[in-house]
């Protein structure tokens, strides 16, 4: 990401989006969740770090602290949790995690409802072997840059 650019334009995205709003998104070349097509705030090896979820190795660290967990919800962000209902703070019941249900199974492409269920699914019939499910498929996703911008 670029130091000092303005990070409005996601803002407003993330809450069109928590609201249920499909404002700006749902061709074939958008994402449905949480990324703004052309995002002046991404660099190009910010991109290709984000498409292969290479930025995510850095979070290890928060795992090895206790933090985080390898399988989980993702963290929001601060400013779209005052857009969440209720139940969408049901991921907070859990560690969050570095990979999820959603990521292998959609990623931008879901709907931000779709995604939270995905991540109350997981917390109600989390299992070693649910985590081990969803760990091997998160290799072939990131390999396949299965991210949508």
């Amino acid at each position: 990401m670029m130091d000092g650019t303005d990070d409005q334009v996601h803002r407003e995205l993330m809450q069109r989006t928590i609201n249920g709003e499909d404002a700006n998104q749902g061709t074939s070349d958008e994402p449905l969740y949480g990324k703004v097509k052309d995002d002046p705030r991404l660099t190009k090896i910010g991109g290709w770090m984000r498409r292969y979820s290479v930025d995510e190795l850095p979070q290890i660290v928060n795992v090895l602290r206790g933090q985080m967990s390898i399988v989980g919800p993702r963290p929001p962000l601060p400013y779209e949790v005052r857009h969440y209902k209720d139940w969408h703070r049901a991921r907070f019941h859990v560690r969050p995690g570095i990979t999820g249900l959603w990521q292998v199974s959609g990623r931008n492409r879901l709907h931000f409802e779709e995604m939270v269920r995905l991540d109350v699914f997981y917390i109600e019939n989390w299992s070693p072997w649910l985590d081990v499910k969803i760990m091997s498929k998160t290799l072939p996703v990131m390999l396949r840059g299965d991210n949508t911008y």
